[in-house]
């Protein structure tokens, strides 16, 4: 039986995927989502190469394997990843154009209701690019960790 070469994904995909935080809002399964979805956009994880097996998956981030199994599938669902019988799940061809616009999409709409709610709640546009600023500057971080301290005592800091 003549099976095709594949690639699996690099160890910077995996360190990617595999960060995920208990204790944040965003449920466990959405993070893992979202985190594949990223790794694609960001060209991190490329078309053709092979996603890690359920089993490693759900060793590597110590999830339920049902968790995993759903975002393989729900990823499917979105044209993104295929399953091939035996062999794996693998992401497709033209995924890294569709997840770069759905992601960029979700991350503007974000972006504008945070900094309309900001506004909302009277911080001024200054106050608001200088915190925007000092989040871009921050070291790279999983999008789940916990905001850094010094971020969070900009909170109190009131004029």
């Amino acid at each position: 039986m003549n099976q095709k070469e594949y690639t699996p994904v690099s160890d910077d995909a995996i360190k990617m995927i595999a960060t995920i935080n208990i204790e944040s809002d965003v449920a466990v399964y959405t993070q893992i989502e979202n985190s594949i979805r990223f790794a694609i956009a960001s060209e991190t994880i490329k078309a053709g190469e092979k996603l890690p097996s359920v089993r490693d998956m759900t060793d590597m981030i110590q999830v339920n394997p049902n968790t995993v199994a759903k975002v393989y599938r729900d990823l499917e669902v979105m044209g993104l990843v295929y399953a091939r019988r035996g062999m794996g799940v693998f992401v497709r061809e033209g995924a890294v154009d569709r997840c770069k616009d759905r992601v960029r999409t979700e991350i503007i709409s974000r972006l504008f209701e945070v900094t309309s709610e900001a506004k909302s709640a009277g911080m001024t546009v200054a106050e608001i690019k200088t915190i925007m600023s000092k989040c871009l500057s921050a070291s790279p971080v999983s999008p789940y960790s916990p905001a850094p301290e010094v971020l969070l005592s900009m909170a109190k800091k009131t004029k």
